[in-house]
């Protein structure tokens, strides 16, 4: 494997350690302190600020018309629709539910990339696909039980639209990291993003009494504005630049198993036979999907 290769898997372990502890650290958040709104546009401004400063320092790159206007549509789908409804389905239903959902990302990418940038189904994807998703799926439900009801239905439904559309983003954004750095694909992707979000969160943003916050929950939500966002969005697209948006979401199926192993590490929790073969079940999966061989891509297939 490529030294570069090996650079965007390494930056992919990182951004979904990053958003598996993300589900609890939100989830403590909202919505006693902060309204969900509320924190996405916590999240977009302090992720643009932070992208527009470091690009200016660095120096940018011109982004041409057409590529400005992938750029849009991306942010309707990768910071819209993705965050709005992730943090409003998580306020109204359970981590293990929507962590659940979630592992479903890698079935939708696999399938938009196919209609999308033609990327081909084949048998060891899907294989990998699945044995990831059936590893993952165990390792949330021995924390806890799927909670199924009129309570839940909604956030539900939320979060699995969230994923489709996180899905959809990982396929759109993929051609635009061929041709700019991930920094400045970021940078109008969440400025693009501020259009969207803050009209609909102002009632939220208003109405939050940000004095009564105590230290430990301004601790959290600077994990999620600047790890969760700023640092896993980055590595995330980083990794684009050199692998596919199949293997990229594969990785989704980690994040259970990294929660497991900190649990273990930390003495909360002990690891026995049933859990190691998730986790063979996980390896196993995303090691079908990165073994796959096919062409690149084509980039010019995409018109927005």
């Amino acid at each position: 494997m490529k030294s570069e290769n090996v650079k965007a898997h390494l930056a992919l372990l990182g951004a979904n350690l990053i958003f598996g502890l993300n589900f609890v650290i939100a989830k403590g958040i909202m919505p006693h302190w902060l309204e969900p709104r509320a924190v996405i546009v916590l999240r977009v401004v302090g992720a643009s600020t932070v992208f527009w400063i470091v690009d200016m320092i660095i120096g940018g790159e011109k982004v041409s018309r057409t590529d400005l206007r992938r750029m849009f549509v991306a942010a309707i789908f990768g910071v819209a629709i993705n965050q709005i409804l992730f943090f409003e389905g998580l306020n109204l239903t359970t981590p293990i539910n929507a962590s659940i959902i979630m592992v479903g990302t890698p079935i939708f990418v696999l399938v938009m990339s196919h209609f999308i940038i033609k990327d081909r189904i084949t048998w060891t994807k899907a294989i990998g696909i699945m044995l990831g998703f059936l590893g993952a799926v165990y390792l949330i439900l021995r924390n806890g039980n799927i909670t199924i009801g009129s309570s839940t239905t909604m956030g539900n439904i939320m979060v699995l639209i969230n994923a489709a559309s996180y899905a959809l983003f990982l396929v759109l954004v993929k051609p635009l990291m061929s041709s700019y750095k991930p920094l400045t694909v970021m940078k109008w992707v969440f400025t693009f993003g501020l259009i969207f979000v803050i009209p609909v969160s102002l009632k939220q943003i208003s109405a939050a009494d940000f004095t009564v916050i105590p230290a430990h929950i301004w601790v959290s939500i600077g994990y999620v504005v600047i790890f969760t966002t700023v640092i896993a969005y980055f590595l995330n697209n980083y990794s684009l630049k050199r692998i596919s948006p199949s293997v990229n979401s594969s990785y989704i199926y980690l994040q259970p198993m990294i929660a497991t192993l900190v649990a273990v590490s930390f003495g909360k929790d002990r690891l026995n036979i049933v859990e190691i073969i998730a986790s063979l079940f996980i390896f196993s999966g995303v090691y079908f999907v990165n073994r796959t061989r096919k062409p690149k891509p084509r980039t010019d297939s995409i018109n927005l």
